[in-house]
């Protein structure tokens, strides 16, 4: 007995009267609107074989009554919202050919023996939120036809695959899969398609895979596999799509893939891929992407590019240590959309590019580019300026009124020189200049006159200590204690480094623990500047996130900065410091995420002039016995100049690569922008997230491509925390965390939020949360 209703319009729920018909063995209700629970008396109908109930709004746990359907062979709950554990002896009693439980809400692990009866031909339950090792059944099933496990919180190594040239479609993508790719996997001979991306694989991709001659599509993209490709791939004359993206792997290319005629997308970007771009690439004529950034490749742009004429989605070169100038056979690529070539050590102009009318994202930046930008590029320019920065040489052709004006091109200069016009100065403007030059260098010689007779002054009285910060004990006697304490600052005592200095413990007896910053000067034309800075713009301020300065010393090859010692040492420590991690609480990091802003907030807009960091980072991040944050090390920051907006001088440090926001990391002269520091403040929120350092692998990049692809929170967050998210609200505020740490690094600095926002969307979430537990 068969009973069809499905693609209709049926609301409500599942009569249980069905239950009844106690010789039906067809049941289907797809394509409908029921919502509610399956009735018990369905599931206890022994006659049923084929139960086809998706695309509905049905919810409620599968009962163990299932597990006793002897003749149970195909049960499809695709898309509904069932939940709990599945049964853990399905598959025992019957012999199941379809089980397709994809686009729930499913719990617990998945069952040890679904092809128990040897049949089993489709395993679909993706898209859930299982947790647990994939079963041994599951690589021992010689029935099984297609295997997707894709999207839940699957851990544990993958399992040994069986002989089965039946298996043609596995796909385990989006889990926590650890250890190797096990070599068996080659016995499963008739797939055509791979996915094992964003898990955690560690070791080298196996040979085998290359007995995998069907295969049309890879994907091993994020993850942590290294060693070179085997030249067994080769072997892959069907492939289509090979993605390794995002892991570590090595040597060069391998010439043997020569053999790939078919492929349409190749992407090896963000590995460690060296050896220049290869030749052989040229011989395949279907490419319609080709990903190669983020390695050491090196070399230049080959001239033979040009005869890609089929890449159309994307070329990407960027980040590989290209020289010498751009091939002119590039004007070829007339279908591109997508050209990635920043942060390279390219030169010449673009007018290789001039010809290109379908491009809609180019990124040159951070090259060695001259001339002007051709007309080509002009909207693309207007529309994300960022990505023509750190090419100090390039400018724009301003054209006549009506057309594209230079204004718009913020960081871009026009290619008209308006030298002539600085020329026309008048007679009276020079006199004015003559005398004031002459005003200014008696003035500077009574300056320099003063400050030698203070610095005999100060060093007959033996100390150079700043009036301003005075020491409760005496600065010598203090400074007596601390040098004690060290040992005359002997290594052993050495707590950290930092970019201007060595740090040492002092305990000087009870409670009184200090940090004293060495800086030494001898060999470092700056380092008393720094020092000066550093005392200036911390000595005065107070704030419970902003390491306060205790006292400091100065002497003719060193100086000495006094700080209470932190407990809990720094961010980086406490997230990267000890194996295994030490646990990290939620609550514990949404606190020195908001300490953290609280304090930055502070620099930028109560402190008179602001104050921009420019090394915002974990390490920059001391934490108290409250775990409370204090935010460290401002000898690298400088007050904002408000009467110029125009300097020349660069900052000896201006921040660590990884936090580095994009406009700075490749210009000789730094930004002085706050946008820049909310930048860096976004990356030691991923890092509070996710417990991955800024570059392993670049942190920005991974978690903007797993959200954009899967907007999953367990995907992207530190597993310590995945007890904790299955607190809705905890999860919720995580993921509010991570929204506005993408909004931080957002490459172009005028669409980053400023950290007064910040701190006011941190707050608010913490605040609605604190309503719905009270």
């Amino acid at each position: 007995m068969s009973l069809y209703l499905y693609t209709n319009e049926l609301e409500g729920k599942i009569p249980s009267e069905l239950g009844g018909l106690n010789k039906l063995e067809d049941l289907k209700l797809f394509n409908n609107h029921l919502s509610g629970e399956i009735p018990i008396s369905i599931w206890k109908i022994a006659s049923l074989k084929f139960l086809l109930v998706y695309n509905n709004s049905l919810s409620g746990e599968l009962p163990l009554e299932i597990t006793y359907l002897k003749n149970l062979k195909n049960m499809s709950l695709y898309n509904n919202q069932f939940f709990g554990v599945i049964p853990q002896s399905l598959g025992i009693n019957s012999s199941l050919l379809q089980l397709d439980f994809m686009d729930n809400k499913f719990t617990g692990e998945v069952p040890p023996n679904l092809c128990h009866g040897k049949q089993l031909r489709v395993l679909n339950i993706g898209r859930n939120q299982l947790q647990g090792s994939i079963p041994s059944d599951v690589g021992g099933c010689l029935t099984l036809w297609r295997l997707i496990l894709r999207e839940n919180n699957l851990s544990g190594a993958l399992p040994e695959f069986a002989e089965n040239p039946i298996l043609d479609h596995m796909d385990i993508s989006k889990n926590n899969i650890t250890g190797p790719i096990p070599p068996s996997i080659g016995n499963c001979s008739g797939l055509t398609f791979v996915d094992l991306s964003m898990n955690k694989l560690t070791g080298f991709i196996p040979p085998e895979l290359g007995n995998l001659i069907n295969l049309e599509e890879v994907n091993l993209s994020s993850n942590q596999l290294e060693g070179p490709l085997p030249s067994q791939l080769s072997k892959c004359h069907n492939l289509g799509k090979f993605d390794v993206g995002f892991n570590s792997l090595n040597s060069s290319i391998p010439p043997s893939l020569r053999n790939w005629t078919s492929l349409s997308t190749l992407i090896l970007n963000e590995n460690h891929f060296i050896g220049g771009i290869p030749p052989f690439l040229s011989e395949l004529g279907k490419l319609t992407e080709l990903q190669l950034g983020g390695n050491f490749l090196g070399g230049e742009i080959p001239p033979w590019i040009g005869s890609l004429q089929s890449l159309q989605y994307g070329l990407n070169l960027s980040s590989n240590g290209f020289v010498g100038e751009l091939p002119s056979g590039m004007g070829n690529l007339i279908k591109l959309e997508q050209l990635q070539i920043s942060n390279n050590n390219l030169t010449g102009t673009l007018a290789a590019l001039d010809k290109i009318h379908s491009f809609v994202q180019v990124n040159i930046s951070y090259n060695h580019f001259r001339g002007p930008i051709p007309e080509t590029l002009m909207n693309l320019l207007n529309s994300s300026s960022s990505s023509f920065w750190g090419n100090p040489d390039l400018c724009v052709s301003c054209l006549p009124p009506g057309g594209l004006t230079c204004t718009k091109n913020r960081g871009i200069k026009p290619c008209d020189s308006q030298s002539s016009k600085r020329d026309s100065l008048s007679r009276v403007a020079v006199a004015l200049i003559a005398i004031a030059s002459v005003v200014a260098v008696f003035v500077l010689a009574g300056l320099v006159c003063m400050l030698i007779l203070c610095r005999r002054w100060r060093q007959d009285l033996g100390i150079e200590h700043d009036a301003g910060i005075a020491a409760q004990e005496g600065p010598s006697s203090l400074l007596h204690k601390v040098m004690q304490a060290t040992e005359n600052l002997n290594d052993r005592h050495i707590v950290g480094r930092g970019a201007h200095g060595t740090v040492y413990k002092a305990s000087l007896g009870g409670d009184k623990i200090f940090a004293a910053k060495k800086i030494v000067f001898t060999g470092h034309k700056g380092g008393n500047k720094s020092m000066v800075t550093e005392i200036q713009t911390i000595g005065n301020i107070r704030h419970r996130n902003l390491l306060k300065l205790e006292d400091f010393w100065l002497r003719k090859d060193y100086g000495l900065i006094l700080y209470v010692y932190m407990q809990n040492g720094s961010l980086h420590d406490v997230l990267h410091g000890t194996i295994p991690p030490q646990t990290l609480e939620w609550s514990v990091r949404y606190k020195i995420a908001v300490g953290a802003a609280h304090g930055l907030e502070y620099l930028h807009y109560d402190c008179d002039p602001p104050i921009v960091h420019r090394d915002i980072k974990p390490g920059n991040i001391l934490l108290d016995s409250d775990m409370e944050p204090h935010i460290s090390d401002f000898g690298i920051a400088k007050l904002l100049d408000q009467q110029s907006s125009a300097s020349s001088e660069s900052p000896l440090v201006a921040g660590t690569f990884g936090y580095m926001a994009p406009e700075n990391a490749f210009l000789a002269i730094k930004s002085k922008s706050k946008e820049s520091d909310v930048y860096s403040y976004g990356v030691v929120l991923l890092e509070l997230i996710t417990r991955k350092k800024a570059l392993d692998p670049n942190i920005v990049e991974w978690v903007t491509s797993v959200w954009s692809s899967t907007e999953d929170i367990n995907k992207i967050a530190d597993s310590g925390l995945r007890e904790e998210f299955l607190d809705s609200n905890i999860m919720n505020q995580a993921i509010d965390v991570l929204l506005v740490a993408l909004r931080c690094t957002e490459k172009e600095p005028d669409r980053r939020p400023t950290m007064r926002d910040v701190v006011m969307q941190l707050v608010k979430r913490n605040a609605s949360i604190r309503g719905k537990r009270s």
